[in-house]
């Protein structure tokens, strides 16, 4: 697959970790994504793909593409044959502004473009970027979009602040102490994250920790959970594993099998690291 990345030229760096240009047939039918510390905005330009948000919920077809706030389980992407897209990977409170509710209310509930920006709007989009000439202009047209979209968006500095330092300290900071230190209520500050990101601070504080300890793993060679798991703050063996379930829905064991596997059928593919095949 052809994968085109870059980050965004300011303001937008406050919110966006990078956009993207994917293009290709996908690795797997269907790819598992666990839960990361990120939004998504997906303009599919090309046959429809299927999302799953959770092994309990049925997958949804996607036309114009997707927006998903930060996800609290791992979703499910069914790709057609051939694929062809431009994204953003946002910073967790990064699609707030870009939303027209709060990010709550979205919460691992994919939603269209169309829904977010009315179907006119997500036509036009789709239309200039499917005629550009090339990734790099496609990518400079999505950011100029959404640059023109951005507005001011209460609490954003306060969030973006303290999610900073969750980030830093890879979600071991005490988010009591995070509160204090930013100078308001635990309460407000909880408010604040589900409004902007979908979350409390503490399961965003969960998932940089798990997103840590999960690049940690070197999947070529033998793996020592116990030191894995003592270096990322999990107290026991017992809690990492019901960590390890909660936002894989795999074992550790069976999880480093699937790792395993990618790595051998599609040695240094572009999704590999993150993405597993569901099949």
């Amino acid at each position: 697959m052809e994968y085109v990345s870059r980050p965004p030229r300011p303001p937008l760096h406050e919110l966006i970790a990078d956009l993207y240009y994917l293009a290709g047939t996908p690795p797997y039918p269907r790819l598992l994504l666990p839960p990361a510390p990120s939004a998504l905005l997906v303009v599919n330009l090309g046959a429809p793909f299927r999302i799953r948000a959770g092994a309990d919920r049925k997958a949804g077809e996607y036309a114009d593409g997707c927006v998903i706030t930060m996800p609290t389980r791992a979703y499910e992407f069914g790709y057609p044959p051939c694929s062809r897209s431009v994204g953003v990977h946002f910073k967790p409170w990064g699609a707030a502004p870009f939303l027209p509710m709060p990010a709550a209310e979205l919460r691992d509930c994919p939603v269209t473009i169309e829904q977010v920006w009315g179907r006119r709007a997500a036509v036009e989009l789709r239309d200039r970027l499917a005629s550009a000439a090339g990734p790099d202009v496609m990518l400079t047209l999505l950011e100029d979009e959404l640059t023109r979209r951005l507005d001011e968006t209460a609490g954003m500095g306060l969030v973006r602040h303290t999610g900073g330092v969750i980030a830093a300290t890879g979600g071991a900071v005490p988010i009591g102490e995070l509160a204090t230190a930013a100078g308001v209520s635990g309460t407000h500050l909880v408010q604040r994250y589900k409004e902007l990101i979908g979350v409390t601070p503490k399961r965003l504080a969960r998932a940089h920790r798990f997103t840590a300890m999960v690049f940690a793993i070197d999947p070529t060679g033998p793996v020592d959970w116990g030191a894995l798991a003592g270096a990322a703050g999990y107290f026991d063996q017992a809690h990492f594993g019901h960590e390890f379930r909660a936002f894989t829905g795999l074992t550790p064991t069976r999880y480093i099998e699937v790792r395993r596997r990618f790595l051998r059928e599609y040695p240094g593919h572009t999704l590999d690291g993150w993405s597993l095949p569901a099949d």
